[in-house]
């Protein structure tokens, strides 16, 4: 009787070790996802890779575990994805995860330009995707892994004009990145969060009583220029709203952000494109369009690229700074 009955139990006894099993905390620390948020999973627009996701929550809790942080909220980048305009959650690639009150959102961020140098080595990057990544300083290149958010900054960057209106003052607030790992020169590096918008062709006009006025009584004035839809420097930049939001949800209360992919990623990833390998393998994720565009990722560690820089640069002296013009007359 026992052994007629043997197979359904051994059935019902594996579901239901499987059941308790997902109900336990994953080796990383991190709770099991949530229904909902593992409804957003996917590689289409408005949705997070798994691996983006697994590794973003992993820090978090990790980080929460350790008391580093108490943010209700964490965010995630895949660098791999289109650059683009993000609303309602449809496209972007910067992820703002709130599990506490069960909300997800999707917005557009910047990947880092990269640089050409000529005669020497070009590791630049198109204004859609990035194909090169790396930790080296002065390289304009993003950097996957983890970091943590800190102190910000405001500075005053210039007048810009307004027509019919008077000269509006434009300041931009940068958030501050501290990295682990090949991250952890984000600091030196001054990688951080910032909206992606500056003030251009700068003129000086005479202001003395003005509070931003320089030692000599003038003021910065220019066009602003929105560059949301580019490259950084190698910052996570972001549209003037957007930065705005977000920056006020880390200020004064730090949290992590994950940047994917690291290096390990995309060395396995350019392995198998160079085997002509599909990448259907767990750890061979990339976006399908950027792949596409890019062929195949590289990553350019600090060790090798750095001296390359510094080659460049002293081969290649900045010239001397010119005098900012005096604005003309309105």
């Amino acid at each position: 009787m026992i052994a007629r009955y043997l197979p359904r139990l051994i059935f019902v006894l594996s579901c239901l070790l499987a059941v308790c099993a997902s109900a336990q905390p994953s080796a990383s620390g991190a709770p099991p996802t949530p229904a909902w948020l593992a409804a957003r999973v996917g590689v289409g627009d408005g949705e997070i890779a798994a691996p983006v996701l697994d590794r973003a929550r992993a820090l978090y809790y990790q980080k929460r575990s350790q008391g580093t942080i108490s943010n209700p909220c964490y965010f995630a980048m895949d660098a791999t994805r289109p650059n683009g305009t993000a609303g309602d959650n449809s496209g972007g690639r910067f992820y703002v995860i709130c599990e506490a009150d069960r909300t997800f959102r999707v917005v557009s961020s910047g990947h880092g330009s990269g640089r050409n140098l000529k005669g020497v080595v070009d590791f630049s990057n198109g204004r859609m995707c990035a194909r090169n990544f790396g930790n080296a300083m002065d390289s304009n290149l993003t950097a996957g892994g983890a970091y943590l958010t800190s102190e910000t900054k405001t500075s005053f960057k210039g007048y810009y004009r307004v027509p019919g209106k008077a000269d509006v003052p434009f300041s931009r607030t940068f958030v501050q990145f501290d990295g682990e790992g090949e991250t952890a020169n984000a600091r030196q590096r001054a990688i951080g969060g910032h909206a992606a918008a500056l003030v251009s062709g700068i003129c000086r006009r005479k202001d003395p009583q003005n509070p931003y006025a320089d030692r000599e009584g003038y003021v910065a004035v220019g066009k602003l220029v929105d560059y949301s839809a580019g490259r950084s420097n190698g910052c996570t930049s972001w549209t003037q709203p957007d930065a705005r939001q977000l920056i006020t949800m880390m200020k004064d209360s730090p949290t992590t952000l994950y940047i994917y992919p690291e290096s390990k990623d995309i060395a396995h990833v350019a392995a198998a494109v160079a085997e002509k390998r599909p990448l259907t393998q767990p750890g061979l994720y990339w976006n399908e369009t950027c792949l596409k565009e890019i062929v195949a990722p590289r990553f350019w560690p600090k060790e090798k690229l750095e001296p390359l820089i510094t080659e460049y640069q002293i081969d290649h002296p900045a010239p001397p700074p010119r005098p900012v013009p005096i604005c003309p007359d309105p």
